[in-house]
């Protein structure tokens, strides 16, 4: 039993003798000195120690005790088990509720959305096109081959009747030529 159970009692008591708003009141007053601190431990462990949703949720509680008070049973053990319950409950429909609909987020202003802008990507690969086209054909050949198609060295090197080495000759000579051009144009 609770450290204000005596005083609970008689108040209790009361409301067989007629449902009477003062009595109302003063249960719903008795029960929040009983089990408020019970109930808010309780349902600040249910919500994730969200301190305003577990004092809404004793709220709510209590106002379903203060509604139901003609009904409750009158024993402190039963109030407790039954006030929990409704807690539990009330905190169960929460988490249901909450993963039911989207949760609710700022619309973003206009001026701020992110459009992509595929410019940079085509400018790139229009420097890259260009400084490959200023290649020797051997070394454009040589790189579209291994790069481009992703072919080994032999297999180019078999394709364009060559030696391996030189293919990769080739592909070094082509590389370092067109990292310089790509410098060049920034």
């Amino acid at each position: 039993m609770g450290r204000h159970s005596r005083t609970l009692q008689p108040v209790v008591d009361t409301v067989d003798h007629g449902a009477v708003s003062g009595v109302h009141d003063d249960l719903a007053k008795a029960l929040y000195a009983e089990f408020g601190g019970p109930l808010m431990a309780f349902t600040l462990g249910l919500t994730g120690h969200d301190r305003q949703w577990a004092e809404d949720v004793v709220q709510e509680t209590l106002i379903k005790a203060w509604r139901n008070a003609d009904k409750l049973d009158r024993q402190p053990e039963m109030l407790r088990a039954w006030l929990f319950t409704v807690a539990r409950r009330i905190v169960i429909d929460g988490w249901r509720s909450r993963r039911a609909r989207p949760q609710e987020v700022e619309e973003a202003d206009a001026d701020t959305i992110g459009v992509p802008d595929e410019s940079e990507k085509t400018l790139a690969a229009l420097v890259v096109y260009d400084a490959l086209r200023n290649l020797s054909p051997e070394h454009r050949e040589a790189l579209q081959q291994t790069y481009l198609r992703d072919r080994t060295v032999n297999e180019v090197a078999a394709t364009l009747g060559v030696p391996p080495g030189t293919v990769k000759s080739r592909i070094y000579h082509a590389v370092r030529a067109l990292r310089r051009a790509l410098q060049e144009r920034g």
